[in-house]
């Protein structure tokens, strides 16, 4: 059985900032545009506090907490923290697998140094990056990366959490199922509509069941459900597509509020690009109906993707090119990805489920 480490730095940006001025520390923060279409990428804890969380619109986190305060993004700071934070988990494990700047899996189960339990090793790696960096992280410990990522995000922030095998799945049972990692807000509404709204439900239904209503994702919520999930640590894993997505609120039909929303996505996917250091020159626009029907439209240029203009630019496109032209949408994604990225069935692994969540890291 894997011994498996989910490592999540504490609202990684506003952490960088806070330490690196010491003026901001103790103050709501948001890195990210204060324009009127910015969007936040990363709120402190002081922020949290007022509800502004990431990927929320600046003007609503602005309207939430008057005196936020704004920091343009330092990419190349958070870069150089995240290779120094890296080269702090390589010394207990070969097996790191980054998943962003400020997260990684790791599979301790024959770590390179120090005490052999799993906490252990999460706890000494915790200890080294407040020693070396003077930021927190909380950890999650699991025998699996699903059961890890959910444990590291439930007792943030500076968190140490531990789901044992032989606790899993009453662990499951006990949460609200916004709580499942990939259950976005659309797909919990549309769960607790059919009388799902914890893991012990999701548990009492059959594969067959949640297939039938959710489609081939159906298959993924019955296997978490039941805590299973065998994909390995892999350290070398080149990634193939970036993608952010939002469901409304409120389905939309107007091209004007179809072309914000756009905006606003394209600015999110322009800002992560440039982070994740991730270049692509296919962009595949993603439309949820209004009767959950979901179609795609793909478009390949010469030259890679970028700017959030351009990227706006090609979205609107194929938005034009949409079918069902007129009906309301629920939802709209916009990605980018490089060559095969459809084809490599490691992004399979786990359903591309990226709906934006108003849960910050």
């Amino acid at each position: 059985m894997r011994k498996i480490v989910h490592i999540d730095m504490d609202a990684f940006y506003a952490a960088v900032e806070q330490r690196d001025d010491p003026s901001l520390r103790g103050r709501p923060l948001a890195v990210g545009s204060p324009a009127e279409r910015g969007v936040v990428l990363t709120a402190s804890y002081e922020a949290r506090v007022f509800g502004v969380r990431s990927a929320m619109p600046s003007a609503t986190a602005r309207r939430l907490c008057p005196e936020l305060l704004f920091v343009r993004p330092r990419f190349d700071a958070y870069r150089r923290e995240s290779r120094r934070i890296r080269a702090i988990l390589e010394r207990f494990t070969p097996l790191v697998e980054p998943v962003s700047l400020d997260e990684a899996y790791l599979d301790v189960t024959e770590p390179l140094t120090g005490p052999s339990p799993a906490v252990a090793v999460a706890r000494t790696i915790k200890a080294a990056i407040l020693a070396e960096t003077g930021l927190t992280a909380s950890a999650g410990v699991s025998f699996n990366k699903f059961l890890a990522k959910i444990a590291s995000d439930l007792e943030k922030p500076d968190g140490l959490t531990v789901i044992r095998p032989e606790h899993a799945l009453s662990f499951l049972a006990g949460l609200p199922i916004e709580r499942f990692h990939g259950v976005g807000p659309s797909t919990a509404r549309r769960m607790r509509a059919l009388g799902i709204a914890t893991g012990a439900d999701l548990q009492a239904r059959s594969e067959q069941e949640l297939v039938s209503a959710f489609g081939r994702l159906g298959r993924h919520y019955w296997r978490i459900a039941q805590g299973l999930d065998d994909r390995p640590v892999e350290p070398d894993r080149p990634r193939r597509s970036l993608s952010v997505e939002t469901t409304f609120d409120r389905d939309l039909r107007a091209e004007s509020e179809l072309a914000a929303a756009l905006g606003s996505l394209a600015v999110q996917l322009a800002e992560r690009l440039a982070r994740a250091g991730f270049t692509g020159r296919t962009l595949t626009l993603k439309l949820r109906y209004a009767d959950f029907k979901v179609a795609s439209k793909r478009a390949t240029r010469a030259s890679p993707f970028v700017k959030s203009g351009e990227i706006l630019a090609a979205a609107l496109e194929l938005l034009a090119q949409r079918p069902r032209p007129g009906d309301a949408l629920r939802l709209l994604g916009v990605g980018i990805s490089c060559s095969g990225a459809e084809d490599d069935p490691r992004q399979l692994a786990l359903p591309l489920l990226k709906e934006t969540r108003n849960a910050a890291r």
